[in-house]
């Protein structure tokens, strides 16, 4: 049977809740294995009417399958964005569910999302969930294939992620699921990423900054080698030792070869008020001064070496350096700037 024609049964049968989706999900899993990109991109749009209109329960294992294509070379756009749309219904869902529980079972945990939905689990929240009971437990059961297919997403599809709306909402959502659901650490972790962001950049040694814009960067550790990449050795830039290509690429878009290589710091980088800015962080920590975010380099404090690559793989990064500014074009930031706290 075609691929398109594959997805559409199966599609019908998780929108009419039909028994004959158990026995259609395997096949659609089977013929995905040798789908080539152009089959998939035929299907998605079908697909992604699946996952956006089948209860939780079902649309979780389109979810995933979409998620699977993408990663297969299919194009994001028509079912990225209906994921994410949904894994935030489904999250605020699992939550009503698991504060139910917590209420009616006085406090004891909620089930393991990796089992099944049972008369006892929906008796002991139905009193406090009354006709909304079902879906949310069923959204409670389904979450992990929603995360698995949204952080798919997250990493592969830059518009969609750049193009979210009430992440706020998205967040703290992610946040709260989170202490329920490890996955959702990483999700909470990929809606903080930061997309066309301008940073400002600034050398204490010689006064000199740079406006630079960074897309996909996972956390500091990444943003630090890209720093070091865009502006050592450039003309007009720092001196020092420049990381090297493949090292860089490591940060940027490439997998990272066995080992993987140890790369050391090539200085330390502090915020406007003077604190540092920590590895382990990410961009969003930055804070803004004046509705910018300001990285002020110093010299490194001591040594640090750390592994090449990306938290994210999926996740290519960009670092555009936008333009330099000498000391005279600074004069209005550096009065705000404070001298490093350590």
């Amino acid at each position: 049977m075609p691929l398109q024609d594959l997805v559409d049964d199966t599609v019908r049968a998780a929108i009419a809740e039909d028994r004959a989706f158990s026995d259609l999900l395997p096949q659609l899993w089977q013929a995905s294995q040798t789908a080539v990109p152009a089959e998939m991109n035929a299907a998605l749009p079908r697909l992604a009417e699946g996952v956006a209109e089948a209860p939780p329960n079902l649309g979780g294992f389109l979810a995933v399958i979409s998620g699977a294509w993408i990663e297969d070379g299919a194009d994001p756009a028509p079912v990225g964005p209906i994921v994410l749309r949904r894994i935030t219904e489904v999250t605020a869902a699992a939550l009503a569910f698991a504060d139910a529980w917590e209420d009616a079972a006085g406090g004891k945990p909620p089930p393991d999302m990796e089992g099944q939905p049972s008369q006892q689990v929906f008796d002991t929240v139905a009193p406090r969930l009354r006709d909304g009971a079902t879906a949310a437990m069923m959204a409670w059961f389904a979450l992990p294939n929603y995360a698995l297919a949204g952080c798919t997403v997250l990493q592969m599809a830059p518009l969609a992620r750049a193009s979210l709306d009430e992440r706020e909402l998205r967040v703290r959502l992610a946040e709260q699921a989170a202490q329920h659901l490890g996955q959702m650490e990483y999700f909470h972790a990929l809606l903080r990423v930061l997309d066309g962001e301008r940073l400002l950049v600034l050398d204490r040694a010689s006064g000199k900054g740079w406006t630079v814009t960074i897309s996909g960067i996972g956390d500091n550790f990444q943003l630090h080698m890209l720093l070091g990449g865009a502006l050592i050795g450039r003309p007009g830039g720092l001196t020092g030792e420049r990381p090297a290509p493949e090292i860089l690429a490591c940060f940027l878009d490439a997998d990272v070869p066995p080992g993987p290589p140890v790369v050391s710091s090539p200085w330390n980088l502090v915020d406007a008020h003077g604190e540092w800015i920590w590895n382990e962080g990410v961009p969003a920590d930055i804070p803004v001064l004046n509705g910018t975010r300001v990285v002020v380099i110093d010299p490194p404090a001591y040594q640090r070496t750390f592994p090449a690559g990306r938290r994210f793989p999926l996740m290519p990064a960009t670092m555009r350096v936008e333009g330099m500014h000498l000391p005279e074009d600074l004069g209005d930031w550096w009065p705000h700037i404070k001298p490093a706290t350590r």
